[in-house]
């Protein structure tokens, strides 16, 4: 097969097409920034330096189950 005997793209979904400059954003663009801000932060903000991985990890670990725990008393 040679260089340029190659299938060509069709098509290509989900693409996003950024607005023209000057533009106010969309309803859905808006609509997902608010839902965006409901949720709960799974990490703090700010810059974590660690020993080892392990650390690391449990830091991870613990930061996931605080968010799942906090969305399950949301819920009821």
């Amino acid at each position: 097969m040679e260089w340029g005997e190659q299938q060509p793209i069709g098509r290509t979904v989900g693409r996003r097409v950024p607005p023209p400059p000057g533009e106010p954003p969309t309803r859905a663009a808006m609509e997902f920034s608010k839902l965006a801000n409901l949720l709960p932060r799974r990490t703090p903000k700010g810059v974590f330096r660690y020993r080892s991985h392990d650390e690391m990890k449990a830091d991870r670990e613990r930061w996931t189950v605080d968010a799942m725990v906090a969305i399950a008393r949301s819920r009821g």
